[in-house]
């Protein structure tokens, strides 16, 4: 699994180089972020020393709960039969689901994921600017009642690897709508809507190869034409120190966890959404719509900075002012 990520890993820095040379040339040489480019290479650099470390207790809870799964698993899947393969694929999608809208509403899990979404261009470097803390906040357990119907760890491995390298084509925004292969698979136009920070767009489509779940489950949305989108973090991350954007939410989540003065704040903290505050003045998803819906009379757009900052709305905008086109 190491080798086959290395070796994407090294493909995936070529292709992305040569999706950055395309931009430049066709839009100009500052439509393309390089600084944001080096700084992916060396998250990824930071990955590679943080896999070569032993699992130990901490890192490893993950896998051997997966073997435990399988030890006790309900029956065998047979993947010498097409039918075995079809399962694997739906309930890897299925689990990938879960684990995914885990990472943007559950603020332990978003405190890796939100590396991915740190990027404020959407590009093929978004694909591989991954966390280097994963195995910390231990996403990989959600994969683990998938061993206990029948799969291999291995198998669930090898199957949750594939439908990471389908998605690394859908990171531009190069590629318009895909007719009707939008709403059954994941687009790049289905992804564009996931990474970006309009508040109408915040938390949806979550799927990785397919949208069947978003469906499903009511989280998918298609990107409108004419909706000008801003990529990144809600909060913009300004930075291009590596470590700093690996662990910025986590030192976030120390500084809040500090400050708590009952354990259901605690808590909060921990496991509520991004954005969670005890006193119900946050900046959860929910929050932010909310707000935006009082300040433009909809649930859209961009929140503006000083709503970001829980400053005091500027006197033009408390008079009534339009906002700034977004």
């Amino acid at each position: 699994m190491q080798i086959m990520m290395a070796v994407l890993g090294v493909s995936a820095v070529l292709v992305t180089a040569a999706e950055g040379v395309l931009i430049a040339r066709r839009r100009g040489a500052g439509a393309y972020d390089w600084r944001a480019f080096w700084t992916t290479v060396r998250i990824n650099g930071w990955r590679v020393v943080v896999e070569a470390i032993p699992m130990g207790a901490v890192l490893g809870a993950a896998l051997p709960f997966g073997a435990w799964m399988y030890a006790h698993r309900l029956w065998t899947v047979p993947m010498d039969t097409a039918w075995g393969w079809v399962a694997m694929f739906f309930t890897t999608e299925f689990f990938y689901y879960w684990l995914h809208r885990a990472g943007h509403r559950i603020r332990w899990y978003w405190a890796s994921h939100q590396v991915h979404h740190s990027g404020n261009e959407y590009n093929l470097a978004a694909a591989f600017r991954q966390s280097i803390t994963g195995k910390v906040s231990g996403g990989f357990v959600f994969f683990a009642p998938q061993c206990l119907l029948g799969f291999s760890p291995d198998a669930v491995l090898m199957s949750y690897g594939l439908n990471l390298v389908y998605q690394f084509w859908i990171h531009t925004d190069l590629v318009p709508k895909l007719g009707w292969m939008e709403g059954v698979f994941n687009t790049p136009s289905a992804h564009r809507v996931h990474h970006a920070a309009n508040v109408e767009y915040l938390d949806c489509n979550y799927g990785g190869t397919i949208m069947l779940f978003d469906r499903l489950f009511g989280t998918y949305v298609e990107e409108k034409d004419g909706v000008p989108i801003r990529y990144g973090l809600v909060k913009p991350q300004r930075s291009y120190t590596a470590l700093r954007i690996c662990l910025a939410e986590w030192a976030a989540i120390a500084r809040d966890a500090l400050k708590a003065r009952r354990p259901a704040h605690l808590l909060g903290y921990l496991f509520g959404p991004p954005g969670w505050a005890p006193d119900g003045r946050g900046l959860t998803t929910d929050d932010l719509r909310v707000r935006m819906k009082a300040l433009t009379g909809e649930a859209a757009g961009v929140p503006p900075e000083w709503m970001l900052e829980g400053r005091e709305a500027p006197t033009e905008v408390s008079r009534g002012s339009p906002l700034p086109a977004r």
